[in-house]
């Protein structure tokens, strides 16, 4: 929560900078971004992960998803650099990559929470 208050304090001009227009890079990688939300096994990962790193081995528990079927998942998150991997001897800790991340997600489960 702390990070998304950071991020919005520092949005309150947000919409004087807004880009006219998306070229077609941009829009690729906004439909990849958004398309991490697009199953529900990532939608819980992430927001396990959102105040606090977890391994595999948490995740796979608060899930109820099997430790090979979540690091499937990482893998994925990793490669669309939503996640980040930190290694702590054999084990490793999966956390959010980026506080705009952590608001977007924040933002779209709000919106179906208040529904």
């Amino acid at each position: 929560m702390i990070k998304y208050n950071l991020y919005m304090s520092s949005c309150s001009d947000i919409n004087s900078k807004m880009i006219n227009h998306l070229d077609e890079v941009s829009a690729a990688h906004v439909a990849e971004l958004f398309s991490a939300f697009s199953d529900a096994s990532r939608v819980k990962i992430l927001f396990a992960i959102l105040e606090h790193e977890m391994n595999i081995t948490a995740l796979a528990a608060v899930v109820g998803v099997s430790e090979s079927a979540i690091s499937h998942h990482m893998r994925g998150l990793r490669q669309m650099h939503i996640v980040r991997a930190r290694r702590n001897g054999k084990e490793v800790f999966y956390s959010i990559v980026d506080p705009h991340l952590i608001a977007i997600f924040q933002q779209g489960v709000k919106h179906i929470q208040e529904k």
